[in-house]
């Protein structure tokens, strides 16, 4: 098995992941992601990836080092998370048109070196949509499980005007942070061995 494991069932942590050119193996963790009351999106996101990686670095050896990563979408303080139902994701993205929001995401590391959790928040606004343009999008399935009703890496890039930020972060996986976490952890990315 690889030393290197992503605590996440999500395909674009994967895939981001992946660029990094560093082998790793898949165990997705199961946390509950319930806010608690009184808790800030920053903390809620660090305290559920940290979670995550606890959560299968319990189970693995001692050299094993675990990354796992949450992402919320927050406006005016509030978290907005996956969407229950369509009328959920419509709320949402009228919300949103013609605003900005941040995007925070959590990257949590256990491993050798200790545990390590850094939080990065991008800022993105959307363009003014109108009801159709929202029903087009929502009836698209893309948004049906992300944080904030749509991802930026697909049709919903098309909703967005602005970004302040991390670009990878926004989809679940700051890359430069990452490879920064697993640096530190001893292990070389593909940018790390041609230096």
């Amino acid at each position: 098995m690889s030393r290197l494991i992503l605590a996440s069932a999500s395909p674009r942590r994967r895939e981001l992941l992946s660029l990094l050119g560093i082998p790793f193996a898949v165990i997705a963790a199961d946390v509950d992601e319930t806010q608690e009351p009184g808790e800030s999106a920053g903390a809620l996101v660090r305290r559920l990836a940290v979670r995550k990686a606890e959560a299968v670095a319990s189970r693995q050896p001692q050299d094993a080092v675990v990354l796992a990563a949450d992402t919320v979408v927050v406006q005016d303080g509030v978290v907005l998370g996956k969407p229950e139902d369509d009328t959920a994701a419509q709320r949402t993205l009228a919300a949103l048109s013609g605003r900005w929001h941040q995007v925070m995401t959590a990257v949590a590391c256990r491993g050798p070196a200790g545990p390590q959790c850094v939080v990065v928040c991008s800022e993105v606004a959307f363009s003014a949509l109108s009801g159709a343009e929202i029903a087009a999008y929502i009836a698209s399935g893309e948004g049906r499980d992300k944080a904030g009703s749509y991802a930026i890496q697909g049709l919903g890039g098309a909703l967005v005007r602005e970004l302040r930020g991390s670009y990878s972060a926004v989809v679940g996986l700051p890359l430069l942070e990452t490879r920064q976490l697993l640096r530190a952890q001893g292990l070389s990315s593909v940018l790390d061995a041609a230096a």
